[in-house]
């Protein structure tokens, strides 16, 4: 596993903190790479959030980058798009339904035309991107779930996820 983060209010907190991701990790077997590890920095970014002891919020640079976009051209600039928009169906309510239009360009004999209505859902989507929280403090009463990524694409890899089985469904 690459990417690994444990946080506490105090050096001992986070020392137990760290015990119990560790003793999970333990349990279902995985594997960690303790090269990259950092401990005991102030601040880090993590899945596009600066987490620090202020709190956690999306990282200024990634809102930068995302507000900037331009409407996709073409049908493999949607299909890039889409391609990193998906990491985040998870944790946005209604994605399929906000992406509908866009996803519907890459339908068989559908001309490209990237009209209103697949500005609107870009537009919304690229909001969403940048205000949607995806990670958060833990829940350490609660079970984990752990769920394993290894696809890598041009400038994304997604090696590991983990987040709390908290029943919240988003489509």
């Amino acid at each position: 596993m690459d990417d690994f983060s444990v946080y506490g209010s105090s050096f001992d907190h986070c020392l137990s903190n760290l015990a119990r991701v560790l003793e999970r990790c333990e349990e279902i077997n995985l594997v960690l790479n303790f090269e990259k590890w950092h401990f005991m920095v102030e601040q880090g970014i993590i899945l596009g959030h600066v987490v620090s002891k202020n709190g956690i919020f999306v990282d200024p640079d990634k809102i930068d980058i995302i507000s900037q976009l331009p409407y996709p051209s073409s049908m493999k600039e949607v299909r890039y798009f889409l391609r990193h928009a998906r990491f985040y169906k998870r944790f946005i309510k209604d994605f399929n339904k906000i992406a509908n239009p866009v996803s519907n360009l890459l339908q068989k004999d559908v001309p490209f035309d990237f009209g209103e209505r697949c500005k609107d859902a870009f537009d919304k989507l690229k909001k969403e991107f940048t205000t949607t929280h995806i990670i958060q403090p833990p829940d350490w009463t609660l079970p984990f779930e752990f769920m394993c990524c290894t696809k890598r694409w041009e400038t994304t890899t997604c090696d590991i996820l983990c987040f709390q089985n908290i029943g919240h469904s988003t489509g």
